[in-house]
């Protein structure tokens, strides 16, 4: 087999690593690789906006991890989706387009992490967009790659939800990425006349023709090879068959909070105690590989309705569902175009204090399965509550034992050891009811499922908590960058310490979590590593 060797191999083709590949192959004199694990994202399941409920838990674009038992969630395993295609995790995602408040970025600087701040993250992110809607030029571009825009085509139940949001003290907010994120509205999405917009379909298509530039999908990174402090290359298995690909210069791993962690540790660097328990032997003792895991809890209360308004599957709906593919082929119109959580807002607990808003709310004009189904029969209504800081801090390890069970992953969120995460989630569920309870709602009303209407006390919603909370797949800190001695990225050049060459860019070098949606963000920090990268290549010693 032809032995193929880069100057730069970009591990990873989602949110981050796609703005790599497509910024580090400008210069036609570097080669650059980029490799994905998954496979293509040419499927109307991808494309088309309402397909989302066909690609999670799909082995074809999903990972489909699942936790390990959590204690204070009554020892429950939850699901933690990735994407699983060119475009990563962006390629399944409700394409929401949030960047997060400027309280986050500022705290980042202040941990350490100088050259973060919201003042000077703001350019890039305005950098990257290409801003559809005419908002304020301050605070968006309209000249970068990316599209944003509304929903093509909102269901009406949307709207009503603005309205209740209204009523009960929230102002609606037609720009979450402005001056101010907080009160309810319509989101703005990541679509291109109502198809999905990825990652991979904003930067690598558009450059797909670039001789320098290889993408290997279907490529799974098994481990990186080290000598000494620098990568030489990656072990990687494509179409069944190992093969290493050799590396001139530097590896960026963008593989998520999952992926990148991973890889560190299956090659030896990260916490040496573990690695060794793991059946793995230490090249890199770095305690911060995996810890600092941060997620977005989530609290959901659905409702039944006999409305037709509402998306449902039913008899009454069955010819808006004939009509939807017409609708949808011949003018981008229509409930296929949905993409589910159309509407939300961010919002303050008693416990947010003069800080920013302390919960998000994601809006479904549609039934949301009790049972956990991705499709029930019925119409209705549901509101999903997170909480946007939480301070509860899991990890990610490898398995004890020795040979295979050291490749298992362990994913531990720890999701409400602290008790302030459980508390501000009981009093965003009881923001969302009071939504519900508007008038606004009078016309949709009917039983509310989940909790349920004997679910009252803060005690009993906490009970319900326990038994039903999951996650809105928003990992990151895994890799985080920083000065303590748990940081594994260095803040100015994004480099894994200890090491030469290689570095981290995606959700795992966050220090804390934003308040909000991450695929943006993602992209944000997938440009900072170019800008580093390009201005700054790494030195590498043991050359």
């Amino acid at each position: 087999m032809e032995e193929l060797s880069f100057d730069y191999i970009v591990i990873g083709a989602g949110s981050a690593g796609c703005v790599l590949a497509n910024r580090l192959s400008v210069d036609p004199s570097k080669s650059v690789c980029l490799i994905e694990g998954g496979g293509s994202d040419a499927s109307l399941r991808v494309s088309v906006p309402a397909g989302i409920l066909s690609l999670y838990g799909n082995p074809r674009y999903d990972y489909a991890y699942v936790g390990v038992p959590q204690p204070e969630l009554n020892g429950r395993c939850l699901p933690v989706n990735r994407g699983k295609a060119l475009g990563g995790s962006s390629a399944i995602n409700s394409m929401i387009y949030i960047r997060g408040a400027r309280e986050d970025y500022d705290e980042w600087a202040s941990l350490g992490c100088a050259g973060w701040s919201y003042d000077d993250i703001l350019p890039v992110f305005k950098g990257l967009e290409h801003n559809l809607l005419k908002q304020d030029p301050a605070y968006h571009g309209f000249s970068g790659e990316l599209l944003v825009d509304e929903p093509r085509d909102p269901n009406e139940v949307s709207k009503v939800f603005v309205e209740a949001g209204r009523h009960v003290g929230l102002p609606e907010n037609k720009d979450f990425n402005g001056k101010s994120q907080f009160g309810v509205g319509i989101y703005n999405v990541t679509q291109d006349r109502g198809r999905r917009f990825s990652a991979h379909t904003a930067f690598v298509k558009p450059v797909a023709d670039r001789k320098n530039l290889t993408t290997l999908a279907d490529t799974e990174v098994l481990s990186l090879v080290l000598d000494g402090r620098k990568v030489t290359g990656v072990r990687v298995l494509q179409n069944s068959q190992e093969r290493t690909i050799g590396c001139r210069g530097e590896v960026v791993l963008s593989a998520g909070a999952i992926g990148s962690p991973k890889l560190l540790l299956i090659s030896g660097i990260g916490p040496s105690n573990e690695l060794a328990a793991a059946g793995i032997t230490p090249l890199v003792d770095l305690p911060g590989v995996g810890k600092n895991l941060r997620d977005h809890v989530d609290g959901m209360i659905t409702v039944r309705s006999k409305s037709s308004r509402t998306l449902g599957l039913s008899i009454q709906n069955l010819p808006a569902m004939l009509a939807a593919p017409f609708q949808y082929f011949g003018a981008r119109r229509g409930m296929l175009t949905t993409n589910y959580v159309e509407a939300g807002g961010f919002a303050k607990t008693k416990f947010a204090g003069d800080g920013p808003a302390d919960i998000q709310f994601h809006f479904v004009p549609g039934y949301r399965s009790h049972r956990g189904r991705l499709v029930e029969y019925g119409h209705g209504y549901a509101i999903h509550t997170c909480v946007l800081r939480p301070k509860s801090i899991g990890e990610i390890r490898l398995s004890t034992g020795k040979g295979r069970a050291s490749k298992v992953l362990e994913i531990d969120h720890h999701f409400f050891t602290d008790e302030q995460d459980a508390l501000t989630l009981v009093e965003g569920i009881k923001i969302s009811r009071s939504i519900f309870a508007d008038k606004a709602f009078d016309a949709l009303r009917g039983p509310e499922i989940l909790p349920g209407p004997d679910v009252r006390s803060d005690d009993e919603i906490l009970a319900y908590l326990r038994a039903e909370a999951l996650t809105v797949y928003h990992p990151i800190g895994t890799c985080k960058m920083g000065t303590d001695t748990m940081a594994v990225a260095d803040p100015q050049t994004l480099l894994v310490r200890g090491m030469d060459n290689l570095r981290v860019a995606d959700a795992s070098v966050m220090p804390t979590l934003i308040g909000g949606n991450t695929n943006a963000p993602s992209m944000m920090i997938g440009q900072m590593a170019a800008s580093m990268m390009l201005t700054k290549p790494a030195t590498n010693k043991a050359a």
